[in-house]
């Protein structure tokens, strides 16, 4: 009896284990994962950029390409350039994992945003916020093409890295890499 016991206890024991890892938030998840190169392609579709860049290679991040990205994402309307987070391509990049769309083009609708634009675009009923992310180099605005934007919004949500923002009029999902919440 003893001995039926203690495999008993073993085996929750792993299995306690493996629930624990299964539940973690997906930022701590990925960091168990093996590491990889992160390439994505990016249409600006303000100023009609295209981008493939490698911008993780495995082990670091590739500061020539961020500074590309930078430069994609930047603010067109000011001229006005603010590095990313780079979690933000991160969280891009893991949730093409997720949907399947590696190959496919991110539609980038709005990365950056100095104060003067943030402020400009800001209306009733636009959905503008006053202390955006976009503001801080932490958010875009985005769609890709070819798959329901709701498909997409779901994907996001259950990665639960940062805030999601569902768009479906102006055909686009907003994510960030604040605390995690939705609207």
């Amino acid at each position: 009896m003893d001995q039926i016991d203690k495999h008993r206890r073993k085996w929750l024991a792993l299995g306690t284990a493996a629930m624990g890892i299964a539940l973690l938030p997906g930022r701590a998840f990925s960091m168990l994962s093996t590491p990889r190169p992160r390439i994505l392609v990016i249409n600006n579709l303000h100023t009609g950029e295209t981008l493939k860049t490698e911008f993780f290679d495995g082990k670091r991040y590739n500061k020539e390409e961020l500074t590309r990205l930078n430069h994609l994402f930047r603010d067109y309307r000011a001229g006005k350039v603010k590095n990313i987070d780079p979690q933000l391509f991160d969280h891009l990049y893991r949730l093409q994992v997720m949907l399947g769309t590696h190959n496919k083009p991110v539609q980038l609708v709005s990365g950056y945003r100095s104060l003067a634009t943030n402020d400009s675009l800001r209306e009733p009923g636009s959905g503008v916020a006053k202390h955006s992310y976009h503001t801080q180099g932490k958010a875009m605005d985005f769609h890709i093409q070819g798959v329901d934007l709701a498909h997409i919004r779901k994907a996001a949500l259950k990665m639960r890295m940062g805030g999601v923002g569902y768009y479906p009029q102006s055909d686009f999902v907003h994510i960030d890499t604040g605390p995690a919440r939705t609207w």
